[in-house]
């Protein structure tokens, strides 16, 4: 990124990175997107204080500990991140939602300053259109105030403090079994509905993703020190079959197959960016092509939106703005598509890049101090890498996965303009664990390769 500012000292075991610098009206822009949220530790250092903390909200809420553990390791990793917000305003392990004051209409690509289309031959677009404000937040970016009520907790301290948190995501569970007319079971099988209404996804099938994901959890098991320096464990039930049956009682919407191009093991639905053609040679906001038969399809390049979900969904509808393959939802993984692979979306600054790429877009804003992305969005986009790498034979490194910040400018004159997301709080280590290619060394001793690597958790980038 372009600059720096000086920070406090980051917490201990907590990822804290330093603010970019930006343009003042880029940063009045951004200013009132998140709630402030102090950096701090956890209330009690003690490295075992929140595998205590899930067991003693599953024992008051009668809620499965294994599955509350599974719920917050799709959320958050169990990780705090000091208190601050994630990308659609949720806090703590278990990602409530606190999105009043966290979203605001803000600039698609508000960061960079090229020319999305990145073709010198043609006039340069530079579109204006703005993201609407958001007039009604939907439920799932308001559950934190839902937990206030059944916990009676107040809603700072389910911001800031752990257990809290973990003790509000149990309520929140309990009340979702109960809405279904589901005995508080200790089978963790008995909980999948209440799980996939958790996700707060209004369709079946995002739910039902999101609800597979978890289990998926509970079969495997996890364990990892987090972010706090909290040990936390989930032991592994390969043997459990969770009643799936539940979900057809959600009162959930059915989303119709329209064509989408994802894999089935995602949510997907069909958004299509506007096409019109306002003259001979000027139309928007994306190009009609034939790939892969007219041109292979060789990168995938990864976007932050820096915009909320519905606003930006509005963005790619508008004919004289820019365009993009596919959207990730952060709160539950839904995927939507808004161009077909076959056609050139506007999205990566370089003609070129474009023309043989698809351009994945993921809710969130790079600018934000600590912001984080869920592990829900980290997975489902993983998945729909992984199926447009088999279907156009695109190989899983990074240098054919490229982030927007990778992207050369086309001309000398425009890198400083270019794009720097999706930045330094997108954990690549771990998306290409994902992918199924971590990260390994593949020169020998004199093979003159040399790959710098930091540590994503400890590393402080300007």
């Amino acid at each position: 990124m372009r600059g720096s500012a000086p920070d406090s000292p980051s917490t201990p075991g907590h990822r804290h990175l330093r603010r970019a610098a930006v343009p003042l009206a880029a940063a009045a822009l951004l200013l009132p997107l998140f709630g402030a949220a102090p950096a701090q530790s956890a209330p009690d250092s003690s490295p075992d204080r929140l595998q205590s903390a899930f067991a003693s909200a599953s024992a008051e809420y009668h809620v499965p500990g294994s599955v509350l553990l599974a719920v917050s390791y799709l959320q958050s990793r169990w990780d705090y991140h000091g208190g601050a917000p994630s990308v659609s305003g949720g806090y703590g392990p278990m990602h409530l939602t606190d999105a009043r004051t966290a979203l605001a209409a803000t600039e698609h690509f508000a960061d960079g300053t090229e020319d999305a289309r990145g073709d010198s031959s043609r006039p340069a677009l530079h579109p204006e259109a703005k993201a609407p404000a958001d007039s009604a937040l939907p439920a799932r970016l308001k559950t934190l105030p839902q937990a206030a009520k059944l916990t009676g907790i107040p809603a700072a301290k389910l911001r800031t403090d752990p257990a809290a948190n973990i003790s509000g995501g149990a309520a929140l569970l309990a009340a979702a079994q109960r809405r279904l007319g589901e005995p508080l079971s200790a089978d963790p099988a008995d909980w999948y509905g209440a799980v996939a209404r958790f996700s707060g996804a209004d369709d079946t099938a995002t739910a039902a993703s999101y609800a597979d994901d978890v289990y998926d959890v509970l079969h495997t098991g996890e364990r990892r020190t987090t972010d706090a320096g909290q040990r936390v464990v989930l032991a592994a039930e390969p043997g459990l079959a969770p009643d799936t049956a539940q979900l057809s009682r959600t009162g959930l919407r059915t989303v119709k197959d329209d064509g989408a191009e994802c894999p089935k093991s995602v949510s997907c639905e069909w958004l299509p960016a506007a096409y019109a053609q306002f003259g001979d040679d000027d139309y928007g906001n994306h190009d009609l092509g034939d790939r892969p038969a007219s041109q292979a399809i060789k990168y995938i390049v990864i976007h932050d939106t820096e915009g909320a979900w519905d606003g930006v969904l509005n963005l790619i509808q508008d004919p004289t703005y820019v365009s993009w393959n596919y959207t990730v939802r952060s709160t539950d993984g839904l995927i939507a598509q808004h161009v077909k692979a076959k056609d050139v979306a506007w999205h990566a600054g370089n003609w070129d890049v474009n023309a043989r790429s698809i351009g994945i877009e993921h809710e969130g804003f790079l600018t934000d101090p600590d912001a984080w992305f869920t592990e829900a969005m980290y997975r489902s986009s993983a998945r729909l890498v992984k199926y447009l790498s088999a279907r156009y034979g695109i190989p899983l490194d990074r240098q054919h996965i490229l982030g927007h910040d990778n992207v050369p400018g086309p001309t000398a004159s425009t890198i400083s303009g270019m794009h720097t997301d999706p930045g330094p709080y997108w954990d690549w280590a771990h998306y290409f664990q994902l992918l199924g290619h971590p990260f390994k060394k593949t020169a020998g001793r004199q093979g003159g390769l040399v790959t710098i690597r930091p540590d994503y958790a400890t590393n402080q980038p300007a």
